[in-house]
This record gives structure tokens, sequence and C-alpha cells, in this order.
């Protein structure tokens, strides 16, 4: 998610018409209940406030609704359409990309520094100097909690005993829903989403959803489609057995050169 600044002010307009209309949460009701996606904004926010306790972020991505916001303001639940989704089956390895991991420099792992992932995701880069300023203080500790239970992963990128790239994101039955993801070295974020997706095809995964388009999405493989074909497809997947718990598991990146497609 980049163009911060003008989606900010994009963000304070929503914010605006939603307390209009009070789609406002309250922190620490028991039944953590969404308003109907139907009633986003045509930017997809839907609601402002709550809080960001483990189970009303499971209800949310259970319902297709994820939080994003920036330091200064409440909590936003979002729920776009059209959706960003990446089908495992579907992922393109650019030659350049494939080139990468032919040389094989770099090994990934799975939920072994979650915490680390997150912080490098919110620091400041320089394509991004923001970094992912929506990645505040409090969304830390709130996937941290929800790592602990087992339902949010990272994926890590070594360079000998470096971290150089990774991503993280939630999986629930088989979706995974991407959240952020960062890059030290040349291609690192990128091998460890091929490496991610290899071991979600192993899983019977079915959906990536990545929320929002990016170019950077699109050329791995990643299209929109309408909000309730992406609401449909979560519902049936979320049925499925998905990987729960913490995924222990180391890749060597000549083990990657056969996932995916390529020109």
């Amino acid at each position: 998610m980049n163009s911060m600044s003008m989606r900010r002010s994009n963000k304070q307009d929503n914010v605006a018409r939603l307390e209009l209309i009070m789609i406002i949460l309250r922190p620490g009701t028991q039944a953590p209940i969404f308003p109907p996606v139907e009633s986003a904004t045509p930017e997809g926010l839907l609601a402002v406030g709550g809080d960001l306790s483990s189970d009303r972020l499971l209800a949310a991505y259970r319902h297709g609704i994820f939080p994003w916001y920036s330091p200064e303001q409440p909590i936003l639940w979002w729920s776009p359409d059209p959706r960003a989704v990446l089908y495992p089956e579907q992922l393109r390895i650019s030659r350049s990309l494939r080139k990468t991991l032919k040389r094989g420099q770099l090994r990934v792992t799975f939920d072994t520094s979650f915490q680390d992932v997150m912080l490098a995701c919110a620091a400041p880069r320089a394509q991004n100097p923001g970094g992912g300023s929506w990645i505040t203080n409090d969304m830390v500790e709130a996937y941290t909690r929800l790592h602990v239970l087992g339902f949010a992963h990272s994926i890590e990128a070594w360079h000998e005993n470096r971290l150089v790239g990774g991503l993280y994101g939630m999986a629930l039955g088989g979706v995974f829903f991407g959240e952020s993801m960062f890059s030290r070295e040349t291609d690192a974020s990128k091998v460890a989403l091929v490496a991610l997706l290899k071991k979600l095809r192993e899983w019977n995964f079915v959906l990536v959803d990545c929320q929002i388009p990016s170019a950077h999405l699109t050329s791995l493989g990643a299209e929109e489609i309408p909000r309730s074909r992406f609401l449909a497809e979560l519902e049936r997947a979320l049925a499925l057995p998905g990987q729960p718990g913490h995924w222990q598991s180391e890749i060597a990146m000549q083990n990657l050169i056969d996932t995916g497609s390529h020109p």
C-alpha cells in the first residue's frame, strides 16, 4: 500500500463521511459485529473505531474486512471493491526473478522472526520514505498476539544470517491474507512470496488476499475481482482445513526454481 499521503487525505474525507452516517464501532464490545460490507464508501471504507482485539481482527478477516489507518487517525476498517487477489497456481515469475532463484544466495524460513518482519515492513525505505506508516505500535502488538495464537505468520528471506526481506499476514482456512512485505536486497521479498506460494499450494490453499492492487503484485500474477466474488470465494475457502498453528519450515532457493509460470 503506497501513495500514503494521497490516500491519507482520502481516508480523512471518508472518516468525516462515516462519522456523519454514524458507522462507528465501540471498543471492548463483547460481539465484534461489523456493518454489511455493501455499506462501505466507494473507496471501501466501512467503519471507524473499535479495537484491535484478536476476536475483532479474526471476525474482520472472516468477513473480508481489514484495518488500515495512520497513527493520527482512529482505527479504519476497509472492504474495497474490487479486491486484489492472487491465486497460488497463477504466480508469475519473471526472467530476472528466476535468475535470482537460480543464484541460490538466499534461504527462506517461516515464523522465526515475526516481529522483526513487521518492524521492517513499518520502517522507512528508499522507495517509500514513510515506510509502512499504517503499521502502528498497536498494530504490531495486535498481530504479534495473533502470531502467538497461530493465526498470523511471517516468511523471512535471509542472506547468510541477515534478514534481507520478507512478508507477513494472516491465515484462516485455505486463505492467506497478505499484509505487507519489505526488501533490503533485490528480489528478497519476492523470493519470500514464491516460497510462501509453494507451501500454500502444498497445503491446498486456494486464495491469497492482496487487498489493494499494485504494479508490483500485478507483475507477480495478482488480479482484481469484484468484492461479491471475493466474498463468495472467501466463504468457501474458510471451510478448508488450512494449516493451523505455527509454521516451522525452511526452504532452499534451488527448490523454488520450478515454482510458478514464467515467460
